[in-house]
């Protein structure tokens, strides 16, 4: 008897991303591409008339985005398990969607087709599975946010941040904010202490790596 078909279906709003994983995927014995299409609004629609174990979908989608998608989809058709698919693995973006839209696998699009099928197989089998490198910038997001959780900045804290960025001098500070040059000092003393930085260049780089600015 030969085993049951996993029925997957795909959603990219490029046309060469779909033909370049259907073929990949065309001569495997256990995986059928069952649908695809470049809307996520018109797959949403198509998922009631088809049965589908595992879903890949690009995450930066028009008309409706990969975590408005897959959200959903979960909310409408809980038993379809799903597999982001992106160019990015931003760790913001990763835990959004593993938080939000309850996605069972994230993969990047550079990925081979012997890991592709493995993701498939380990999801439609009840797993979840996460490429290295998303992984690693999961992790890497997870430790920033302590960071800056540790850091403990204030909200004025984090506006005088913004303006130390686009070159603000203390006085200028001090009038954007209706504040005193004194109070400023302080504010700036107490910053470069938390951030354990010791210069404005290395106060900006800590501000983009943990997203304040």
């Amino acid at each position: 008897m030969r085993p049951k078909k996993i029925k997957i279906a795909i959603v990219d709003d490029h046309q060469i991303v779909i033909d370049g994983i259907v073929a990949l995927l065309r001569d495997h014995e256990l995986i059928e591409v069952a649908a695809n299409d470049t809307s996520a609004v018109n797959m949403l629609q198509r998922l009631s008339n088809l049965s589908i174990d595992v879903l890949i979908t690009d995450i930066m989608m028009p008309e409706m985005n990969g975590q408005e998608f897959a959200k959903a989809v979960k909310n409408t058709f809980p038993q379809i398990r799903i597999l982001a698919l992106s160019m990015s693995g931003q760790g913001e973006i990763v835990d959004e969607m593993i938080n939000n839209a309850d996605i069972s696998g994230y993969v990047l699009k550079n990925i081979s087709k012997k890991e592709l099928i493995e993701a498939i197989l380990k999801i439609a089998n009840g797993g979840i599975y996460f490429s290295d490198e998303v992984l690693l910038e999961l992790s890497s997001t997870k430790d920033s946010q302590k960071e800056l959780e540790k850091a403990g900045l204030t909200i004025r804290e984090i506006e005088i941040v913004k303006l130390m960025e686009k070159e603000f001098s203390n006085k200028l500070i001090s009038e954007a904010l209706f504040i005193s040059e004194r109070t400023v000092e302080t504010h700036r003393k107490n910053i470069f202490r938390k951030t354990n930085t010791s210069s404005v260049l290395g106060l900006i780089k800590f501000a983009y790596q943990h997203k304040i600015i």
